[in-house]
């Protein structure tokens, strides 16, 4: 391991710079979203204060940006917690050059999962109803304050968590790797932080892609419908075969522009001729 042996809890001048860089960045994370990547861009560039810090050589930059444009998503208002810990992790492969470059995107495709669960939950689903009703029994009696409060109440909160968490994130990440031994626990970390994003792309493919058959045969009296047969036998069967059949046209170097068209004749025609 390198150098990480400041006491847990000091940062200097130059870090808490940083941490302000972060935080002002991670406002642009949905800026380009776009259904290929998501919010990896917008991820890549609120992360560049810390790789253009660290990282010197341009190619090093270049190799830092593109390991960010792997698919990101998470509840904006706690990204930032994401992103301090990356920006820990990145410092530590600067300087080590043995550091394995991959526990970086495994820890933080493991990450948005849970932080997005967590995150909609109290920001989407709590503290925005709380402030809209609030702000709407306000406007209802036509104050101005209606807006104002909505915009207080639910921005206060956001922006202190989402300050604090690049902060946390950050000496979050610098002390887990001031306490590892060895690059046999980083390994470890990187596996089981590999498994957990194989899970959370799992799910996310599980409740994502939707493909049902339509057809219905009678007989009789009696309807058969094919779906039914196949939720019995194999739930989402068809969803897993089209989502492995992508994977295997991306892997063929087809562009992911090109697959969505695939996808959107298929839906067209096959719900035109009852197939779908």
């Amino acid at each position: 391991m390198s150098s990480i042996n400041k006491a847990a809890g000091e940062l200097t001048p130059k870090e808490k710079k940083l941490i302000n860089s972060l935080f002002l960045n991670s406002f642009l994370l949905e800026a380009c979203y776009n259904y290929e990547r998501q919010q990896a861009l917008g991820f890549a560039v609120g992360i560049y204060p810390a790789i253009e810090e660290f990282y010197k050589d341009e190619k090093d930059r270049a190799d830092a940006l593109e390991r960010h444009m792997a698919i990101y998503n998470t509840t904006p208002h706690v990204s930032s917690t994401i992103s301090g810990i990356v920006a820990s992790l990145e410092k530590e492969a600067s300087e080590n050059k043995a550091f394995d470059t991959s526990i970086i995107n495994n820890i933080k495709v493991s990450l948005m999962g849970p932080f997005a669960g967590i995150g909609d939950s109290i920001f989407w689903g709590t503290l925005r109803i709380i402030a809209a009703g609030i702000g709407i029994s306000l406007a209802q009696q036509g104050s101005i304050m209606g807006p104002v409060l909505f915009l207080v109440l639910f921005n206060i909160p956001h922006l202190i968590v989402r300050y604090y968490g690049t902060v946390i994130g950050y000496k979050m990440g610098t002390q887990v790797l001031s306490n590892l031994s060895g690059s046999s626990m980083l390994n470890k970390i990187s596996r089981a932080a590999a498994i957990v994003g194989l899970i959370v792309i799992g799910a996310m493919s599980a409740s994502m892609v939707k493909l049902k058959l339509a057809p219905v045969f009678v007989v009789g009296e009696t309807e058969f419908q094919i779906q039914n047969y196949i939720d019995q036998i194999y739930p989402l069967l068809l969803s897993l075969l089209y989502t492995l059949a992508m994977l295997g046209l991306l892997k063929k170097g087809y562009k992911s522009s090109v697959i969505l068209i695939i996808t959107l004749v298929i839906g067209v025609v096959g719900s035109i001729i009852g197939l779908f």
